[in-house]
């Protein structure tokens, strides 16, 4: 069959934008339901220790307040650490809140007073009087670093570092250039604008219909089922949009887990939403401490490369990502060697944040890269050109694709690179020092198992429907734009479905994999539709299309044509009629291929420059223009898609000047948990950004050719402008965020 691609590829405002700027998309605390009480989140004074004693009277006695939940009274739930975890856990035991008197980590829930309104539920929660047994709580990294392990059980889908490959310690040893540095990255919060919110509509009979924040409706399916021992047909979960999310939404959180309880046990509706500072209660892209070390020849050719990085857990779940594992990938060298250790602190469980790893690691690889290009006097451009890796080395694999050449050479040019002067502190306008640096990019590019439906009316129009998430990425534009070139019919004449455990299963909205997995399945459920449509055409008699099979036939403009002669056509009604359907539907699912799997490694990749100008005396950095070329195999939607690769390198540069959630290790909290004294960058921080798609042609990483956009836009980010602040100052930095303290200091 052959499309017509008037839409994909094309530049198209998001299907969904007059819905949520006119506020008909409602989010997970706007669903209505009738009798709807209110929860109401207490959480622990201290961080580490236990409850001796909860005095709910004085918020009992509140006309209003219905009743307080503690774990002296919590409802009856699973009892097995298994029956907690859901899609994405970690390794470890799930927290269970109100399991027990013990406290784990600072903020954690401790009651739940519901009532008639909100206002009352957090009069009564005010009204709670808590006494604890406090013990001296650990969380400073560097403190326990060497009390550091291997985790003994790995996280499904993360990698382990790959085995060591050559001598990288006698080749160190032996290179004429040598270099080994530490790393470090704070903390960061993921700050979506809209919190963690659970709505639960009572049905009656035990049977719920659930409004969560999620990244998954059947992650919060099968978890609520699994925990309260429920049917997944009495468990119906919604979530059509998300305000923001950046990983923070992939695992089922704490308010979920007691807007459930507290509906099963009131036998009502109940609404519980999470208040900003208690968002900083919740996972959180961890504090890594990572050492590199690079040998090279005096040309520049990476002899020896070792890479180890020690991130924080909680003292409850081994959380991992893949930190290291990029440097054993991205560049050409015979003898690498990666370790990943984890340290337990008393806070909560990490969480995957926007390219969880890879912001990490690549962080740590690319200032590195940019030491070795400073030691020997070679650009850094060209250094990473010496080492180019033409498969990748970790895994013996050739790629899928990769255009990462062509997005250093592209991005370049439009920054004007060979215009950068070569010592730092060379560049200057007036009192600020300029500096340009850059960084590579590297992200997975996945294709996991996802289903759809398309369902062709007789009226024309089409419904796609699948229960991933959009959570801003515009996922519903790209899935309208392949049905309606896929079926020929007008984009306004689609209507896309997502986020609803009745729809099609499909993954969690993560990884940067939904445009390839969701998207294909749209695409194969179109074709399938098709199939359908012309075995009723070539039915009607005297029929164009009777000796037509589906490769050689167009559909466009609501018709069937044959490729070689458009003028023989059959109307999509017509087909129908003939058929005698008032619909056509068909569902079908994509997987990866594990022979493709075994073959070939599949990544994304991107060049990313960055000007800094910083205040000489002051210490102030200004990021004033950043190129990032991706080589992302085929883009759908190239808008949508810059949207995507812009809110990643904002985030980048929050990462390299500006997030960091600040411990306070005598207390054990985080002291800067709300909006005001967390920093991320606003307009006023931003100025050119520009993005390139570079061309890139991939027949095996999906079906559609797509690979995912929602990651790589930050990676790489972080260290170009650190590579960038070293050529305008002379001073390296090896600490994120650079905060004018570590310039001027």
């Amino acid at each position: 069959m052959a499309t017509t691609p008037l839409h994909v590829g094309a530049a198209r405002s998001r299907v969904d934008g007059p819905a949520k700027v006119t506020g008909a998309a409602r989010y997970a605390a706007e669903f209505k339901a009738a009798d709807l009480a209110y929860g109401v989140v207490v959480s622990s004074a201290i961080t580490r220790g236990r409850v001796t004693a909860i005095d709910a009277a004085a918020a009992l006695a509140v006309p209003g307040v219905i009743q307080v939940f503690t774990h002296e009274n919590r409802p009856r739930t699973a009892w097995l650490d298994y029956n907690y975890r859901d899609q994405v856990a970690p390794p470890g035991s799930p927290f269970r809140a109100l399991h027990g008197p013990e406290i784990v980590f600072g903020g954690q829930p401790v009651a739940l007073v519901v009532a008639e309104s909100f206002e009352l539920a957090r009069y009564g929660a005010s009204l709670i009087r808590v006494t604890y047994a406090e013990e001296v709580p650990h969380t400073d990294l560097a403190a326990v670093r060497d009390a550091a392990y291997v985790p003994p059980r790995k996280r499904s889908g993360i990698k382990p570092p790959p085995d060591p490959r050559g001598d990288a310690e006698g080749a160190l040893a032996a290179a004429p250039v040598q270099l080994r540095q530490e790393y470090r990255q704070a903390i960061e919060h993921h700050n979506p604008m809209e919190p963690h919110a659970t709505t639960i509509v009572y049905e009656g009979d035990g049977k719920l219909t659930i409004h969560d924040k999620i990244q998954g409706v059947n992650n919060t399916q099968s978890y609520v089922c699994s925990v309260f021992n429920l049917k997944p047909d009495d468990v119906r979960v919604i979530s059509p949009y998300i305000g923001g999310a950046f990983g923070s939404g992939l695992r089922p959180q704490y308010q979920l887990f007691l807007a459930v309880s507290a509906a099963l046990n009131l036998k009502r509706s109940v609404r519980v939403v999470l208040s900003r500072d208690q968002m900083f209660t919740l996972g959180y892209r961890p504090e890594t401490i990572q050492s590199v070390a690079l040998g090279a020849d005096r040309d520049g050719r990476l002899q020896a490369l070792l890479h180890e990085a020690v991130a924080g857990t909680s003292t409850f779940e081994d959380y991992q990502e893949s930190v290291v594992n990029w440097s054993g990938l991205l560049y050409h060298c015979p003898n690498v060697k990666l370790g990943y250790k984890l340290a337990k602190i008393d806070t909560a469980t990490p969480a995957d944040m926007r390219a969880p790893g890879a912001a990490t690691g690549v962080y740590a690889l690319e200032v590195a890269m940019d030491e070795l290009a400073d030691a020997t006097g070679i650009d850094p451009l060209d250094l990473r050109l010496r080492n180019y890796a033409e498969r990748d080395e970790g895994e013996n694999k050739d790629f899928t694709s990769k255009a990462l050449r062509e997005a250093y050479a592209q991005g370049a040019e439009r920054f004007g690179w060979s215009r950068r002067g070569r010592a730092p502190r060379s560049m200057r306008e007036g009192r600020e020092l300029v500096g340009w640096g850059l960084a590579t990019g590297v992200w997975e590019a996945y294709l996991m198992k996802s289903s759809a439906r398309a369902r062709l009316a007789l009226d024309g129009t089409l419904e796609l429907a699948c229960s991933t998430a959009d959570l801003g990425t515009g996922t519903y534009t790209i899935l309208s734009q392949i049905g309606a070139d896929a079926l020929g019919v007008p984009l306004d004449k689609v209507r896309t479905l997502l986020g609803d455990t009745t729809l099609p299963e499909a993954p969690l909205a993560g990884g940067s994999w939904t445009a390839a997995s969701s998207g294909s399945a749209v695409e194969m459920a179109c074709r399938a539709v098709a199939e359908q449509l012309l075995g009723f055409a070539r039915r009607i008699d005297d029929s164009p299309l009777a000796n037509a099979d589906l490769a050689h036939v167009t559909f466009a403009d609501g018709a069937i044509r044959l490729a070689s002669d458009p003028s023989a056509r059959i109307s999509l009604a017509e087909a129908m009629r003939a058929g005698g359907v008032e619909s056509v539907e068909a569902t079908e699912t994509v997987k990866p291929s594990l022979l493709t799997g075994l073959r070939y490694a599949a990544y994304t990749h991107s060049a990313v420059f960055a000007e800094v100008r910083v205040d000489e005396d002051l210490g102030v950095v200004r990021v004033t223009r950043v190129v990032s070329a991706v080589a992302a195999g085929r883009i759908l939607n190239p808008k949508t898609a810059r949207s995507q690769i812009m809110g990643g390198v904002v985030m980048g540069i929050g990462a390299a000047l500006e997030e960091e959630s600040m411990l306070d290790h005598t207390l054990g909290r985080f002291m800067n948990h709300n909006l005001g004294e967390y920093h991320v960058p606003v307009n006023a921080d931003i100025h050119d950004i520009e993005v390139i798609f570079v061309e890139e042609s991939d027949d095996k990483v999906s079906p559609i050719g797509a690979k995912g956009l929602g990651e790589i836009g930050i990676v790489g980010t972080a260290a170009a402008v650190a590579n960038a602040v070293f050529h305008a100052t002379g001073k390296r930095i090896r600490e994120l965020p650079i905060t004018l303290d570590k310039i001027i200091a």
